[in-house]
This record gives structure tokens, C-alpha cells and sequence, in this order.
């Protein structure tokens, strides 16, 4: 059968999702959990294939991998964390065609790109990115990927605060490498004032206007949610997902404290 599953992660400490040698990487663990449990025995022969790739540094809630098995008892997210880091779990699983590539048949995916909100102004952001809704070119917003087509349908941007935090969620039909990350950075410059919508819209016309941008930081963003037109009738799974939580529950008592740590290791002036 052709096993899939929802895979989220913590990628700080990873370099990226797709297998690499020599450094870590969600694949290569996942990998490693799935030769163990002998539910696969090498990606390959498996027809592995994932929705798409994230970054160094980069999280998800719903990346979504396929693989083919002859054991559907074990392809099930409670076995399988059993032998992932607690970075990494699975949390629903379901059965899926032959057929289907979770890349291709993917129709629509969303990121989160959660950062301090407090020196932008917030109306500005808002109002620059109705800019980049529709159909554009975003040669300007990603970072050269072996010369793909760089025309793209960008479905929704909203923005919101959550306290200090700003969120700003971005969907689209598919992304190019490092486009959520730019768009980012180019609505803070018009937040920031340094630069202007009419800059912004010059940036949709890669034939007559280039610049380079830097990525945001790579810590600030994660990848939602992955939609395909036909339903998947996915079983999550309540003991995977409690105990998730549990884990990301120390990751934030973790982080909390570390932040209070790193404000007494200055001294006030």
C-alpha cells in the first residue's frame, strides 16, 4: 500500500528537510526511524516523496510524505515517533492512490512567518501586501532555483499581531526557494519606511527592475498546511498528538527561560 503521513518539526539544528550527507536533516531521520521499524527498506525502492522541501532552520505543522509499504500496521504516527527525536513526530496517517505524489497533486500550500512586530508600521505592511496578490512574477523574491518557472499565484496574505509578535501568513499555489522569506523582508523595508509601494511594485517586474533581497531569518517561519483537491481521509492520531504537545510544552518552558537568561547576561546601561 502507499502509506502517507503528517509530519510536524522544530528545524532549529537541521539543515533543511531533504536527505543530505554528513549533516542532519528531517528526511534523514525520518529515514532512519522507517529502516529501523522495517517498514520500509530504502527510500528509493519506496517511491519516498514529500510535498516540498524547507530550509535550514525552517519548521512545519503539516509537511506531508508518501511512501509504499507491505507493512500498513506500522506505518502509523505512535510506532514511528517511537524512534524519532523529540524535534520530529508524526500525528495522522491514511491510506493514498498509487498514484499520488504529494508534491505535484498539491493545489495550495500556507507558511507563517511569525516575527517582533514593534518598529513596522503595521498599516503599511497591510496595505503593501495587497501588492502581491495574484499572478507575478517573483524572479526579485526568491533565490536562483535551477532556472525554474518564477510565475506564481499568491492566493491570500494577512497579517496580524499576537501581542509584541507580528504573523503574517502567505498562501499561494507553490513557492519558489525563499520566496515567503523575501516577501518578509520586502513588506518590513515599506514597514519600515526604507522603502515605498511604488519600490514594491517595480519588484514584480523582474524584465525591467532587479534587486537582491535578504531572506528573513529563518527561525521565524513554518509550513501550515499543504491542501489537494481531492480529500485525504487522514486518521489522526490523539496519542501522537497529546503527546507533541507534551514536547513543545518543555520547548517553550525551555525557550522561556533561555530568554530571560540572555536579558541578564548584558549589563544595563
Amino acid at each position: 500500500m502507499r502509506a502517507a503521513l503528517k509530519i510536524a518539526y522544530v528545524g532549529t539544528g537541521y539543515h533543511g528537510s531533504q536527505i543530505q550527507p554528513d549533516v542532519a536533516t528531517i528526511e534523514g531521520e525520518l529515514f532512519n526511524a522507517l529502516k529501523q521499524l522495517e517498514i520500509i527498506d530504502d527510500p528509493r525502492s519506496a517511491r519516498f516523496s514529500s510535498s516540498g522541501r524547507t530550509d535550514a532552520g525552517v519548521h512545519a505543522r503539516e509537511q506531508v510524505v508518501v511512501f509504499d509499504t507491505d507493512k500498513p500496521n506500522l506505518a502509523i504516527p505512535r510506532v514511528i515517533n517511537s524512534k524519532l527525536p523529540n524535534s520530529i513526530w508524526a500525528w495522522a496517517h491514511a491510506e493514498v492512490p498509487d498514484e499520488f505524489d504529494p508534491r505535484r497533486a498539491a493545489i495550495s500550500r500556507k507558511y507563517r512567518y511569525v516575527m517582533s512586530g514593534e518598529q513596522y508600521d503595521l498599516s503599511k505592511i497591510r496595505s503593501a501586501s495587497k501588492i502581491l496578490l495574484g499572478e507575478h512574477d517573483f524572479a526579485n523574491f526568491c533565490t536562483n532555483d535551477e532556472g525554474k518557472e518564477t510565475i506564481r499565484n499568491v492566493e491570500r496574505i494577512d497579517v496580524r499581531v499576537s501581542g509584541t509578535l507580528t504573523k503574517i501568513d502567505v498562501q499561494a499555489n507553490s513557492f519558489l526557494w525563499n520566496m515567503v522569506r523575501k516577501i518578509v523582508t520586502a513588506l518590513t523595508m515599506v514597514g519600515s519606511g526604507v522603502r515605498d509601494e511604488e519600490w514594491l511594485k517595480q519588484m514584480l517586474d523582474p524584465d525591467y527592475y532587479e534587486e537582491g533581497l535578504e531572506p528573513a531569518p529563518a527561525y521565524g517561519l513554518t509550513l501550515m498546511e499543504v491542501e489537494y483537491p481531492d480529500p485525504i481521509g487522514w486518521c489522526e492520531d490523539a496519542y501522537a498528538i497529546r503527546k507533541a504537545n507534551e514536547n513543545v510544552h518543555d520547548y517553550m518552558v525551555r525557550h522561556r527561560v533561555m530568554a530571560e537568561v540572555m536579558d541578564h547576561l548584558v549589563p544595563k546601561e
